[in-house]
Order: C-alpha cells, then sequence, then structure tokens
C-alpha cells in the first residue's frame, strides 16, 4: 500500500507542476492583458493614449500633443466605424484596387525598408475595419503613428493621397473581403501576415521566402548574402531585426502570442512591430502554422500518450500485484 501512496504523490506533484506551476510560470513572463477578440474598433489605442495623457499630467509635462493625439484617435477610428457602415461595391473597387498592386504584387521588392505583403488571401485573413483603417492611415491603423511623428513618413504613406474619398476605401474593402477570400492553408497565413520581417529557421524560411535546395555552394552563399542584405533593410526599418519564430509561440504562451499580434503596443509599449490586423480566423492559421513549426511532434506524442499512460497503469498493477506475491509470506 505504501507504494500506491508515493505513486499518488508523485502523480499530484507532477499534475500541479504540469497544469499550475508552469503555465503560471509562462502568465509571469508578460503583463497579463485583456484581449480584444480581434475586434479592431480603436479602443485599444484611445486607451493608450489616454494613459499617456495622464502620465503627462502627472508629470507636469506639455500636454497638448497627449491630448491631440488622443482627439486624434476618437476620430480617426469614428471615421473608419463610418466607412465601414457604408454599402461598399466591388466592381467600383476592382479598378480602384489597381492602385495596390504597384506594391503589392508577389515580386519581392523591398520597399521603404520591407517587402509589401501579398494579398492574395486579404478578405479572409483580415478585418475589414482594419482594412478600411489600412487604407485610410496606414500608421495610425497599424498603431505605430509614434513613430512617423518626427522622422520618415510610412512605406504605404502616399496611399493616403491617392485614395481619399470614403465611398472607394469602402469599395476596395469590398472587392478584397469578395474576390480575395476562400480557403487559406496555415502557410500561405504565415507567409502573407508575418514572413517579409519574421524568419522561420525550422522551416528553412527567410525574409526572402522559403530556402531553395541549390545544387553548388556558391549560388547557395549568394542567396544567403541576398538574405543578409534583405534583413539589414527590415533592421534599419524596424530599428533590429525581428525574432525568429520558429519556437516563440512555445516560448512566451498562447496568451501573449494572441495579444501581441492584436495590438503589439499593448505587450511592448513604443516597438515598430505593427498591428497586423488578422481576423479571428486568420490569427488561428497563424497560430496553427507556428504550432506545427516548432513542435512538429505534437500530434504523434498526443496520439502515443494515452497508450503510454495505458502501460504505466497495468504496469503499477501488475508491479504491485507481483510484489504482494512475493512478500506475502513474509508479513
Amino acid at each position: 500500500m505504501r507504494e500506491l501512496k508515493i505513486l499518488a504523490v508523485v502523480v499530484f506533484f507532477t499534475l500541479v507542476t504540469y497544469w499550475g506551476v508552469e503555465p503560471f510560470a509562462h502568465s509571469q513572463m508578460h503583463k497579463h492583458v485583456e484581449g480584444q477578440e480581434f475586434i479592431y474598433n480603436g479602443t485599444a489605442d484611445i486607451k493608450g493614449a489616454e494613459a499617456a495623457l495622464e502620465k503627462a499630467k502627472a508629470e507636469g509635462t506639455d500636454t497638448a500633443a497627449a491630448q491631440a493625439k488622443v482627439e486624434a484617435k476618437k476620430a480617426f477610428w469614428a471615421d473608419v466605424e463610418k466607412i465601414a457602415q457604408l454599402q461598399g461595391n466591388a466592381a467600383n473597387g476592382e479598378a480602384a484596387f489597381a492602385t495596390c498592386l504597384g506594391c503589392h504584387n508577389g515580386a519581392g521588392v523591398n520597399m521603404g525598408g520591407v517587402i509589401p505583403p501579398n494579398l492574395d488571401h486579404a478578405g479572409s485573413l483580415y478585418d475589414k475595419n482594419y482594412l478600411i483603417a489600412l487604407i485610410k492611415d496606414p500608421a495610425m491603423a497599424s498603431n505605430v503613428d509614434h513613430k512617423y511623428e518626427d522622422t520618415m513618413t510610412h512605406p504605404m504613406g502616399s496611399i493616403k493621397g491617392m485614395i481619399t474619398d470614403d465611398q472607394q476605401i469602402a469599395d476596395i474593402v469590398a472587392y478584397m473581403q469578395e474576390k480575395m477570400a476562400g480557403e487559406v492553408t496555415t502557410k500561405e497565413a504565415f507567409d502573407e501576415a508575418c514572413a517579409r520581417c519574421h524568419a522561420m529557421r525550422y522551416a528553412k524560411t527567410t525574409q526572402l521566402g522559403d530556402t531553395p535546395e541549390f545544387k553548388h555552394e556558391k549560388d547557395a552563399l549568394a542567396h544567403e548574402i541576398k538574405v543578409l542584405e534583405e534583413q539589414e533593410l527590415v533592421k534599419t526599418y524596424m530599428g533590429k531585426l525581428p525574432p525568429d519564430l520558429s519556437i516563440m509561440i512555445r516560448a512566451r504562451s498562447e496568451h501573449f502570442m494572441e495579444t501581441f499580434v492584436e495590438n503589439p503596443q499593448t505587450q511592448l509599449a513604443g516597438t515598430s512591430m505593427p498591428r497586423v490586423g488578422l481576423n479571428k480566423e486568420g490569427y488561428e492559421k497563424v497560430k496553427t502554422y507556428l504550432e506545427e513549426v516548432g513542435d512538429p511532434s505534437k500530434p504523434a506524442r498526443e496520439a502515443i500518450g494515452p497508450w503510454v499512460i495505458l502501460f504505466f497503469v497495468v504496469f503499477t498493477v501488475l508491479a504491485y500485484l507481483w510484489k504482494k506475491s512475493q512478500w506475502r509470506d513474509l508479513h
């Protein structure tokens, strides 16, 4: 009976560690942030600006700029909501969308520090309000307007001067949601939303896409040089090279990843990482790909897990019966 008690104690503390201590430790690695359910209405942005205003007041610094930012964000997201109520015309939007193809054409050419993302599945991956906001003001939509206050123009900033009519914005978004939608693989979701900045060494993916197989070493080295050059451009634009995401979701927890993708400023104030604008389904696709790459043996491990547990249960019962048989004449 003593052995069963020891086993029970070991099992208890193992489960406490696995389901209690480890998740708690992960939760302490970053501050707790309430998720927004991938709803983009400016609530978090306005709260952040208001918090900055309160800090300015407490420190006795000039509050005029902080107050102006609060008002600007409120007005911006109110306009986004107004445009979202308009009935978009996809046919009209197709013609206007041609403006976007000058950059978003899959050519892989760095423009202003990063390669413009493909929009092949924009209607499936991104939230409607975010798409509206992005066309209206990319820096404000991405919540990185602080980065461009006194330095440079957002690489996509020219769109504000090219598409200014609210109905035209609604038409373009309607076109993307109707014509640029459909089933998206987990890899496609990652490639379109993340890969232009973040590498995945476990998947042999760089900022230039998947690494090809080369017959000759000189070709491999030439490609590596191109990757390094692209990384330098991204590093200059972002301030530092964005981290490799191969095991990020395992290292930082699902909650951190979800809230960071929703709004990076809530987890790391002042970061150059832009809000991506993924909807819930788009994020789940990206998360699944991160899990597939970072822990490819997970499905096999989960499949064999119940059988391993069953083996230990049966082995424990047999070991206990054997012990009873061997020691019965000694008690």
